[in-house]
């Protein structure tokens, strides 16, 4: 488990506060709600980078690291880690800054994954990415 990360040096693609509404009988914010805020994040970026409509094909690597409690603040970095003719994968890291009592203000990685994304027409047939969604 990372303990002596950082969060990225970039803009979050997602900022959500974890409510109580997201929980399991324990007290923590189920896997699926925190899925639905990555695939949120990275569908934004990836709609960014090919200049329209995407559509989430395929999720890979998924690793859950740490839990997710109500009140914390839940960040979304995304980054390109490849780019095919009709395609895009984009790199999810989820970080949390804590609102617990001894660990207010942390912010450690909870979860990380690959989400693929293809790039659509208006009809909803693949169309080629962007050529310089190729080239960055």
């Amino acid at each position: 488990m990372p303990t002596d990360e950082s969060p990225p040096n970039r803009e979050a693609e997602l900022r959500t506060v974890a409510m109580p509404a997201d929980t399991n009988a324990y007290g923590d914010i189920f896997g699926g709600w925190l899925l639905a805020q990555m695939d949120l994040a990275g569908g934004s970026y990836a709609m960014m980078q090919a200049h329209g409509r995407v559509a989430t094909v395929g999720i890979e690597a998924m690793s859950f690291h740490r839990p997710v409690y109500v009140g914390d603040q839940v960040s979304c970095f995304c980054s390109t880690r490849s780019v095919g003719n009709t395609s895009i994968t984009v790199h999810v890291e989820t970080w949390a800054r804590r609102r617990l009592r001894g660990h207010f203000g942390e912010s450690i990685k909870v979860t990380e994954g690959n989400f693929t994304f293809v790039a659509l027409n208006e009809d909803g047939s693949k169309r080629p990415m962007p050529r310089e969604a190729k080239e960055a």
